[in-house]
């Protein structure tokens, strides 16, 4: 089968890594934290000794890191992964970052005979552990096909959406609509609590109703439950948004909305707790309220 090369083995990185050797993929694997590589290593794949060293050795690379600027440090930096793929490989990035920078790369990976598609994922550790990622693509529909496999042991839905870039953007969208949605089930709990009346009783209601959705479901479940661990953290969703903001600067438009949920997202990192959930983002409204978010058999 195709030799992939996996860089980035962090909260979503390790458990796709591992759906690949699954899957019956040889693996070749780097991560600036070698315990995380020493943990991949365990479970069937082999070391690489830097990305360079990975590309050299693969047929597709995926990268799946957590910034534009470690992107453009794996890829395009010294010892980086344009210093060893070939011609002919395939180059994927999975990670969420600027369109912008994503077409002027797959452009710079043209030049050197390489076809890469943008890929980023939604769905969170839980999608990624169990390979269920929500998978948006940008690039040529062709290399897609060519790549369904491997998309289809990482995650159960695989879109194509267009062009380079057109995966980020797609990605930039998704982070609006759930960090909003998180912002607004946050302010509904908040009130209802604020109020005297009993927040799981409210999320239940609303569950049966047409405001019911995934993220009330399960992050909505989470805040009662004061689980913030991370799944997705905090200081990541700023970041999307700041790129879909970006993005829309470029565009001449605006999105107003998302720029009060970046701020308060900003306000949480200020306060250090950017490494939490991004469902965390109730505890803020909490402490506006100066009240808890907590069923009322827990007070």
């Amino acid at each position: 089968m195709t030799t992939i090369g996996f860089i980035g083995l962090g909260i979503m990185g390790s458990p796709m890594a591992k759906n690949l050797l699954k899957a019956g993929y040889p693996l070749v694997v780097y991560d600036r934290n070698p315990p995380k590589v020493q943990d991949v290593v365990s479970a069937g794949a082999q070391p690489g000794l830097s990305s360079r060293d990975v590309a050299a050795r693969s047929q597709v690379v995926i990268t799946m890191l957590t910034d534009t600027p470690n992107v453009e440090a794996v890829v395009l930096g010294p010892n980086g992964v344009m210093e060893g793929i070939r011609p002919g490989a395939t180059y994927i990035d999975m990670s969420s970052i600027s369109p912008v920078f994503t077409r002027r790369l797959a452009q710079q990976m043209a030049n050197k005979g390489v076809d890469m598609l943008d890929a980023p994922v939604s769905g969170g550790h839980t999608g990624a552990v169990n390979a269920t990622l929500s998978i948006m693509v940008g690039g040529k529909q062709e290399v897609l096909d060519r790549c369904l496999p491997i998309f289809q042991a990482l995650g159960k839905t695989i879109v194509w959406i267009g062009e380079s870039g057109a995966g980020q953007v797609a990605k930039a969208c998704n982070q609006i609509v759930v960090g909003l949605t998180i912002e607004a089930v946050s302010e509904a709990l908040v009130l209802a609590a604020k109020a005297g009346v009993d927040p799981a009783r409210v999320r239940e209601a609303l569950l049966g109703g047409f405001a019911q959705s995934r993220i009330l479901d399960v992050h909505g479940g989470r805040m009662l439950r004061r689980e913030f661990a991370p799944g997705f953290r905090l200081r990541l969703h700023e970041k999307d948004l700041h790129i879909a903001l970006s993005t829309a600067r470029e565009l001449g438009m605006a999105l107003p909305v998302t720029a009060l949920v970046h701020e308060m997202m900003n306000a949480m990192q200020a306060t250090g707790r950017g490494e939490l959930d991004h469902c965390a983002l109730v505890t803020l409204l909490e402490d506006l309220a100066q009240v808890e978010v907590k069923p009322a058999a827990q007070r």
